[in-house]
C-alpha cells in the first residue's frame, strides 16, 4: 500500500516552495519595492488615524455618516466609537482601521479594472473565474504562508494576505454589475454615437454602481476579518490582543478586543451600505442621450427649410 501511495504521490508542496524560491531569487527587487510602497502607505494611514485626538476622528466619521444617510447613522457611528473608547482599545482599533483601509484601497484599485476587463472579454472572464474560485475556497491562514516567504514578517505580509483574501468579491460583483446592464440601453447609447469608453463611463458604470458598491462593501468586511488574522504574522492592531487572549485564556481581553472589531465592522458596513443606497435613485440619469453629445451622434441636426 505504501509503495502504491508513493507512486501516485505528487509533490505539489515542494513545487510551490520552488516557485517561491524562484520568485525571491529573480524578482526580489520587485517584491522589495512593493514592500516599501505598502509600508509607506500604511505609515501615512496609521499617522492619519492615530495622531489626531479621538474626538477629531469621531467627528469626521460622524460627519460622513450624516452626509450619506442622516443623523441616525451619525449617532450610531458616534456610539460605536464611544464603545471602542470604553473598552480601552482605541489605538489598536485605529491601527486595524488603517490596515483595513490600505488593503481596501489597493484591492479595490485592482478589482474594479479587472472586473471591467472580465465583463468586456469572455476570455478574460474564463481565465479569472477559476482563480477567484481558488482564492475564495482557500483557508484564510494559508494566505499568510506565501506572504511570509515573500515579505518576511510585519505589516506588509498582513496587507498582502488581506488583499488576496478580500479581492475576489470585488471582481465578481463588478463583472456581474456590468454584464447585468440592459443590452438595449448599451445599443441605444452606441446608436447615439457614443464611443465604447463613453458607454462604459456614462451608461454601464452608473447602472452597475449598486453592484460595484456591494463588492466594495464585501472587500471591506473581508479585509477587516483578515486584518485580525494578519496579526499572527506581525501586523499591528486588534488582532494582537485577541491572539494574546487566546494564548493566555484571557476572556475579558478577548471580549473587549472582539467587541471593538465588531464596532468597526458595523460602522464601515453602514457607511458603505448607505453610500450604495444613495446612488440608486441616480441610476435613471444614465440615459443613452447623456452618453453622447449631438455632435457625437453624427445626426443632421439642421432644421428643414419648410419647418
Amino acid at each position: 500500500m505504501e509503495q502504491f501511495e508513493s507512486l501516485i504521490r505528487i509533490p505539489l508542496g515542494q513545487a510551490v516552495r520552488d516557485a517561491i524560491d524562484f520568485l525571491k531569487e529573480y524578482l526580489g527587487g520587485f517584491f522589495d519595492a512593493i514592500a516599501t510602497v505598502f509600508s509607506a502607505i500604511y505609515d501615512v494611514a496609521s499617522w492619519v488615524f492615530t495622531t489626531p485626538p479621538f474626538w477629531a476622528v469621531i467627528f469626521v466619521f460622524a460627519a460622513a455618516a450624516w452626509l450619506v444617510k442622516g443623523w441616525k447613522l451619525a449617532v450610531g457611528t458616534v456610539l460605536g466609537f464611544v464603545v471602542i473608547l470604553a473598552v480601552d482599545q482605541w489605538e489598536n482599533a485605529m491601527l486595524t482601521l488603517a490596515l483595513t483601509i490600505v488593503a481596501v484601497l489597493i484591492a479595490t484599485a485592482i478589482a474594479i479594472p479587472l472586473g471591467i476587463w472580465a465583463a468586456r472579454s469572455q476570455t478574460v472572464s474564463n481565465v479569472v473565474r477559476p482563480i477567484l474560485d481558488f482564492l475564495q475556497t482557500m483557508p484564510a491562514f494559508v494566505y499568510l504562508l506565501p506572504a511570509i516567504f515573500l515579505f518576511s514578517v510585519g505589516v506588509v505580509p498582513g496587507i498582502v494576505a488581506t488583499i488576496m483574501f478580500a479581492i475576489a468579491p470585488g471582481v465578481r460583483l463588478t463583472e456581474l454589475g456590468i454584464r447585468g446592464v440592459d443590452p438595449e440601453v448599451v445599443e441605444a447609447g452606441q446608436a447615439f454615437g457614443a464611443t465604447p469608453g463613453r458607454v462604459l463611463r456614462q451608461i454601464q458604470l452608473p447602472l452597475a454602481l449598486p453592484s460595484i458598491m456591494a463588492g466594495i462593501n464585501q472587500i471591506i468586511m473581508l479585509s477587516l476579518s483578515m486584518s485580525v488574522i494578519a496579526s499572527m504574522v506581525g501586523a499591528p492592531g486588534l488582532g494582537r490582543p485577541i491572539v494574546q487572549a487566546l494564548s493566555s485564556v484571557n476572556v475579558p481581553l478577548g471580549f473587549e478586543a472582539g467587541l471593538a472589531v465588531v464596532m468597526i465592522a458595523m460602522i464601515l458596513d453602514r457607511l458603505t451600505g448607505a453610500l450604495g443606497t444613495r446612488q440608486r435613485p441616480r441610476r435613471r440619469s444614465a440615459t443613452p442621450s447623456s452618453a453622447a453629445s449631438p455632435g457625437d451622434a453624427g445626426a443632421d441636426t439642421r432644421v428643414p427649410a419648410n419647418a
